[in-house]
């Protein structure tokens, strides 16, 4: 690509100084030769001046003062050679001044002029000068010389120009090869950089905005295998937790067990299907009014029975005149979920769920009586915090589904801990959830 930008600059180029530089030259050649013609005539008029008297009596002329390599010749009316060097006087250009005008001729290599010699307005001889013609074109030569100096130069400049935009032209497009062929091996960071060519740019954006996309999809997934696992490790422990209690006890009734298995499974399948959505969009299922009574009520169970292995209780309450909240009820059954199971099993005593209104935030107390979190917030909240304390993906989950809502997830008290998700409230003609 190079290449051929320097090659076409440069023919370009070529082109259009033969086009202009041809006829330009041409120009020089004919205004020399005729600016050498008009000098010839003036010499030739100032020497009729001076030997008009010599033609005028038919005397021969001896000695004609003559400039550098200037032949003359001085005719009477006759044609006759009266003096100097030069042909018969019947050449064209004699004829002519004998007849009153000015003759031209190129003779020999000579560029030669024939002007008359007057005397009382009468035409009484002629004039003849000659000069070399190569004195003209070696002046022309050096001109010519000169302008090929000065094309040699203007293509030699539009060849740095030519390279340097080949340059600017061929970088980013050898930076989006690169960046495509990064792009191709996995690397989903990669970004171009704008070169101020605004075809080339609209092309790195469209690269860009891929990248972006494919890396969100990444993160998407990656955070999916990571939050599924979390979130199944629960629910399957406490389904092995049934069945295993169900095998130890082989002359009961097995049916029971296997019917609370079966609610189990469906559950998982429903937390799948809810990763799934999750992960898909960022902000996940489509934001609705939640009747989150409703929402406590199809939770409880699950959270009663888990905490009753424990031998501990589950207390709910929402207050009258709360609000609905306009969130996904995806996102907020997860983040419920992952704050149920933390005050589960790193807590004590009963596990208290509060929907409450406040400031014209729907908020939503889960707290426990355990000993309370040591960890500093943002330690709390990081995904890359060691699991092994209780507190590491599940709540950096949380909080990023939450902020997903245009929520909040914080930590409001740390002895006993009190989690509040905070939620946007649902329109004013959304009626209030009723009090339990």
């Amino acid at each position: 690509m190079r290449t051929r930008i320097i090659g076409l600059a440069v023919w370009a180029s070529v082109l259009a100084i033969g086009l202009f530089g041809v006829p330009l030259g041409v120009g020089v050649l004919q205004y020399a030769m005729q600016a050498e013609r008009n000098e010839l005539q003036r010499i030739g008029n100032a020497l009729a001046m001076s030997v008009a008297a010599d033609v005028y009596e038919d005397a021969q002329i001896r000695e004609i003062d003559r400039p550098g390599s200037v032949e003359v010749a001085v005719y009477n009316d006759d044609g006759t050679r009266l003096g100097g060097v030069g042909p018969g006087g019947d050449r064209p250009e004699i004829v002519r001044a004998l007849g009153g005008g000015v003759g031209d001729a190129t003779d020999n290599g000579n560029l030669v002029v024939a002007v008359p010699v007057t005397h009382e307005d009468a035409v009484i001889g002629a004039v003849r000068v000659a000069a070399p013609r190569t004195v003209v074109l070696q002046w022309v030569a050096l001109v010519w010389g000169g302008m090929a100096a000065l094309a040699a130069l203007a293509v030699a400049a539009v060849w740095l120009v030519g390279r340097h935009q080949a340059r600017r032209l061929a970088r980013p497009l050898e930076e989006l090869a690169v960046t495509a062929r990064r792009l191709g091996e996995g690397d989903f960071s990669v970004r171009t950089r704008e070169g101020g060519i605004v075809e080339i740019d609209s092309v790195g954006a469209a690269l860009n905005g891929t990248a972006a996309r494919l890396d969100d999809l990444l993160a998407r997934e990656q955070a999916f295998s990571a939050d599924a696992s979390h979130q199944l490790r629960t629910p399957l422990a406490g389904l092995r937790l049934r069945l295993e209690a169900a095998l130890e006890q082989p002359d009961q009734d097995p049916r029971s067990a296997i019917a609370a298995s079966l609610v189990d499974a469906d559950r998982l399948e429903a937390t799948i299907d809810e990763l799934l959505t999750l992960a898909r969009d960022g902000r996940g299922a489509r934001a609705d009014p939640i009747d989150l009574g409703v929402l406590l009520d199809e939770l409880s169970p699950e959270w009663r029975g888990r905490l009753a292995l424990r031998t501990r209780g589950l207390d709910l309450h929402v207050e009258p005149g709360t609000p609905r909240a306009l969130a996904s009820a995806a996102a907020v059954r997860q983040v419920l979920a992952v704050l149920v199971d933390n005050a589960t099993v790193h807590g004590a005593g009963t596990v208290s769920v509060r929907v409450r209104d406040s400031n014209d935030v729907v908020a939503i107390d889960v707290a426990d009586e355990g000993s309370g979190v040591q960890q500093p917030e943002s330690a709390l909240f990081d995904r890359r915090a060691d699991q092994r304390d209780g507190h590491g993906i599940g709540l950096a989950l949380a909080r990023r589904l939450a902020e997903a809502e245009d929520g909040r997830l914080e930590i409001t008290r740390r002895t006993p801990p009190v989690f509040t998700l905070l939620l946007p409230p649902a329109h004013a003609d959304t009626p209030a959830l009723a009090g339990s």
